[in-house]
């Protein structure tokens, strides 16, 4: 954009009067009466070709950020292009969760009725904490106890939808709830369990800087949570892993 002297502005627009992509973005979120918090996907509200303009609106701004850090970027050639390559890491890597629809998943009857315990695990998963932007590293376990009414789907499918919810920022306590939800949805079974045990690095790389500490906790619902034999059964064998 051109000041009224003629010079170049520093500040990003795109080429049509309502501005940033984001702003109009975030007014159909608004009218739409939805949320958009870090750890919502808001895939629905993004237009063919604005994921494109998002990425370069970040990657504008984060050029403005290390600006900010006084990095000079014209002749570092370490961090030359590190907005652009920090914009694409996380609308379409770590953030990607955001920015995407869910992950296609066939689901099967249960065609021969199968009600005894699954485990389903580690899997591995990668998040970032909302509080800091600091990654989130472990591992998830899943237990269904499923009924004759039940969809099953692929094994490979628990480690998409996972990953999916976890690539966005959040916090621990939520995202297991958040599995637990969207898997309980899917395939309606008579009871579901999620673990997870992860690493934090804002404990690790900032604040305390305690390399030691870990998170572990866990959503239990239907029979998992009624049945202690159950619930015990699963925790001993996720503990065997």
């Amino acid at each position: 954009m051109k000041t009224d002297n003629g010079q170049q502005s520093e500040q990003a627009t795109h080429p049509d009067d309502s501005g940033y992509i984001s702003t109009r973005i975030r007014q159909r979120i608004r009218q739409a009466g939805a949320r958009f918090h870090a750890n919502d996907n808001i895939a629905r509200f993004i237009e063919p070709g604005e994921l494109e303009l998002l990425q370069q609106e970040v990657q504008e701004k984060m050029q403005a950020v290390l600006s900010s850090l006084v990095i000079d970027t014209d002749s570092d050639h370490n961090t030359n292009e590190t907005a652009k390559r920090v914009a694409k890491m996380y609308l379409r890597e770590v953030f990607v969760g955001r920015y995407t629809e869910a992950p296609q998943v066939t689901e099967f009857p249960n065609i021969e009725k199968l009600n005894e315990l699954m485990i389903v695990g580690p899997i591995q998963v990668r998040s970032a904490c909302s509080h800091h932007l600091c990654p989130i590293m472990g591992k998830v376990w899943i237990g269904i106890m499923p009924n004759e009414h039940s969809n099953l789907i692929g094994l490979s499918k628990y480690a998409r939808l996972v990953a999916w919810l976890m690539e966005r920022p959040q916090i621990q306590e939520e995202a297991v709830k958040h599995i637990a939800d969207l898997l309980m949805k899917k395939m309606n079974p008579d009871g579901l369990a999620v673990v997870m045990d992860a690493d934090h690095f804002c404990m690790q790389w900032r604040g305390v800087r305690d390399m030691e500490s870990r998170m572990i906790n866990s959503v239990m619902r239907g029979s998992f949570l009624n049945d202690s034999d159950l619930r015990r059964e699963f925790l001993s064998l996720i503990r065997a892993r």
